[in-house]
């Protein structure tokens, strides 16, 4: 009879901390499968940024960097640079990629820096209380939008994977959901692909992820899980450019 479960060999097996319904686990335990499948651990390399992204360590048995809040881009960069060989992947909130790394995140895409990033795509800063951020939708309660996203106050939400879409340094770039168990399944495609064209060094490879957090949304696990799926009427899923 074939295996019908196995747990990857790059996740460790410990206890998440994550709070309930949040979505990090779900997307930590599809990196490592895709990890395993290509063969890659003693290879890979991870850039864990801050925010909830810092405690990759703890999970994850790969070589792993920390780096100042908004400057993994430019770490991935160094490292991919000086060895080219290595699977390097940055693993971002849309506070840190977005909003503190925002030049260094689009410069590394505009160089077509040959490394892969994986951006959690929450809404708000989920570590640091709340707050509003660049991926904030209109009319969102953070804690330094009270009352709401005001596009006049603080902009319009910013579609990252639309706009890389358009650089000529990238060689993929789609936003998945793992909300629901086809939604999984896809990401973690999408995922690998991701990582295929960093080992085919064809470029930049992005991939965001609409992920809950039932505690700065002030939701229930239930709850925010389907608030996802009201995200994707605001930031379709799919892929924005694929090389090929």
């Amino acid at each position: 009879m074939s295996q019908l479960f196995r747990f990857p060999q790059s996740l460790k097996k410990t206890l998440f901390h994550y709070c309930p319904g949040c979505h990090h686990s779900l997307i930590h335990r599809l990196l490592c499968e895709v990890i395993d499948e290509l063969g890659i651990r003693e290879k890979t390399v991870g850039i864990a940024s801050i925010g909830c992204s810092c405690f990759l360590y703890f999970y994850i048995d790969v070589d792993i960097v920390e780096a100042p809040h908004g400057r993994a881009c430019s770490a991935a960069t160094g490292i991919k640079r000086a060895r080219p060989d290595l699977l390097v992947f940055t693993y971002q909130g849309d506070g840190d990629f977005a909003a503190i790394g925002l030049g260094d995140s689009l410069h590394s895409a505009s160089r077509g820096e040959k490394f892969t990033v994986l951006m959690i795509n929450n809404t708000l800063y989920g570590m640091t209380g709340g707050q509003v951020s660049p991926t904030t939708p209109l009319c969102q309660k953070t804690t330094t939008t009270p009352l709401g996203r005001d596009p006049q106050v603080h902009g319009y939400p910013m579609k990252i994977a639309e706009m890389l879409g358009n650089f000529e340094g990238v060689a993929l770039s789609a936003r998945v959901a793992v909300n629901n168990p086809k939604r999984v399944l896809s990401a973690k495609e999408v995922l690998k692909k991701a990582f295929l064209y960093q080992r085919e060094a064809k470029g930049f490879t992005y991939v965001e992820f609409l992920s809950a957090c039932p505690v700065n949304w002030k939701m229930d696990p239930l709850s925010a899980t389907k608030y996802v799926d009201k995200l994707t009427e605001i930031f379709p899923l799919g892929t924005f450019k694929d090389i090929g």
